[in-house]
């Protein structure tokens, strides 16, 4: 029996070939190709996230005017690739029916190791950044690791992660240091070509930011992954029902792990972007990010129980972040109701989710 995914994006076993009264086989996928595209459009997990993003952009279009400009949009943009690049590999993670609440520290973690390997050791920025990356990969392969060998929550796993991660980059950073953050680098062998790479600017408007780059190409790959190949399938069917997915030869261990190693992937992307837009890192950033990654995930259309969601969805996510936190200040109002709007959301995104989900299975 083959692992397929439905137009929801929910894992499911193709079933058996039926006969119609005329003799002729059916199949299943026959009957979902005989569906309208509004019926599959309507079932897409990113629908309610993409109607939402919409409704807000043109509410604060309407009372910001100074989000109109270009300047402002790119603004928008750059604040929300912040966000999608991590709310990505959040999203297939829990798609993959896991979470992961170090994944704000992780970040964090990534710019002062870069930082501090790099410059305690007199090397090339460039052995900092390689030993950030492999860093961030062991964080990632550990958690997914005790995850899949003690059996216990990710929720615990990863909050056991988050406090560690969280004590280490303040305690190495004082010892290291006597301060709080690392050490600037700008004066280092290969930090001009470092920033090159993860702080670029291109000519664009007021200058099209890198990290908005790498959210896209992020969004592209992982709906590729998603959707056209058989590790998307391992990961909705990991999340779905891990133990009928094991019954059919599914490797659910070895995916989570490497969803897990993903999140530590784009937690070294990201921190480096950050380290080489501010040259130091501060031992105490990231606390709490881990939130606004998995509400752009869950905006978009995860589902907390896993099996259902989409890249996309995460993206629009996290758009959807950028344009409230940005159109409140552009609108004059208190910053303040950013939380207000973003835990709206989260709920609304949640029922939303849940009856689409729930259309999609009907049909």
């Amino acid at each position: 029996m083959e692992i397929r995914t439905d137009a929801g994006g929910a894992a499911a076993p193709t079933p058996a070939p039926t006969t119609h009264a005329g003799g002729k086989a059916t199949s299943a996928d026959d009957r979902v190709q005989r569906r309208s595209p509004l019926a599959m459009l309507v079932s897409r997990p990113e629908i309610g996230s993409l109607i939402g993003a919409i409704a807000l952009l043109v509410l604060f279009l309407v009372v910001a005017p100074t989000l109109r400009s270009g300047a402002s949009l790119f603004t928008v943009l750059y604040s929300s690739s912040t966000i999608g690049i991590m709310a990505v590999s959040v999203a297939l993670l829990m798609i993959g029916g896991e979470f992961d609440l170090s994944a704000g520290v992780a970040v964090t973690t990534a710019s002062l190791t870069a930082s501090m390997v790099a410059y305690q050791l007199h090397l090339n920025v460039w052995v900092g950044v390689l030993a950030a990356l492999v860093l961030a990969l062991a964080v990632g392969l550990f958690n997914g690791w005790l995850l899949v060998r003690t059996g216990l929550p990710s929720f615990i796993i990863t909050l056991g992660s988050f406090f560690m991660l969280t004590g280490l980059n303040l305690g190495v950073t004082k010892v290291v240091t006597g301060g709080v953050s690392s050490p600037t680098i700008t004066d280092m062998d290969g930090f001009a070509s470092a920033k090159a790479f993860f702080n670029y600017s291109l000519p664009v408007g007021n200058g099209l930011r890198v990290p908005i780059i790498f959210w896209l190409v992020l969004v592209v790959v992982a709906t590729w992954i998603l959707l056209r190949t058989r590790i998307g399938n391992w990961i909705f069917a990991a999340g779905g029902d891990p133990a009928a997915a094991r019954a059919v030869g599914v490797p659910v261990k070895a995916t989570k792990i490497g969803l897990f190693m993903a999140v530590g992937f784009t937690a070294w992307l990201l921190g480096m972007h950050n380290l080489f837009a501010f040259s130091n890192a501060q031992s105490g950033n990231g606390v709490g990010n881990e939130l606004f990654y998995i509400i752009a995930a869950v905006v978009g259309g995860c589902l907390m129980t896993g099996g259902y969601g989409s890249a996309i969805g995460a993206a629009i996510g996290a758009l959807i972040y950028g344009v409230v936190t940005n159109g409140i200040v552009y609108a004059g109002w208190n910053a303040d109701w950013n939380r207000l709007f973003l835990g709206a959301m989260l709920v609304i995104a949640t029922i939303v989710n849940l009856v689409v989900k729930n259309q999609a299975a009907k049909r």
